[in-house]
């Protein structure tokens, strides 16, 4: 069940993170827009790259790729926010998905590690 919300989440997320991309690629800040696009994107694909992973060690790996490209994002938005390149409302609009995707790849990280543990 978690797997699907993250799964819709990240996808959801995954849009929104590419409009700003090209709104900031409209306002000529292409490093921002790359970046913000690279690593937004990257937490979906990695969170289903884990629905197929080959082994419990691998679903971990992939969900803790996620979860770092998930902090790299938000410290995008910070970064953008703080330049002044997005308002207080965008960046709220945005980080809330962030932060909920991190809160649940954490448990499922856990969760899957305490599994992998019960089954040695």
């Amino acid at each position: 069940m978690k797997q699907d919300k993250m799964a819709e989440l990240s996808l959801d997320f995954g849009i929104e993170i590419m409009r700003l991309s090209h709104w900031l690629e409209q306002q000529n800040e292409r490093v921002a827009s790359y970046q913000v696009c690279k690593s937004g994107t990257s937490i979906g694909a990695n969170i289903r790259e884990a629905h197929y992973a080959q082994s419990k060690p691998d679903f971990v790996s992939k969900l803790q790729i996620a979860l770092k490209e998930t902090n790299e994002t938000y410290y995008w938005l910070e970064l953008l926010q703080g330049a002044k390149y997005i308002s207080k409302e965008t960046f709220a609009r945005l980080s809330d998905p962030c932060n909920e995707l991190r809160v649940l790849l954490i448990k499922s990280i856990n969760t899957a590690k305490q599994n992998m543990k019960s089954n040695e």
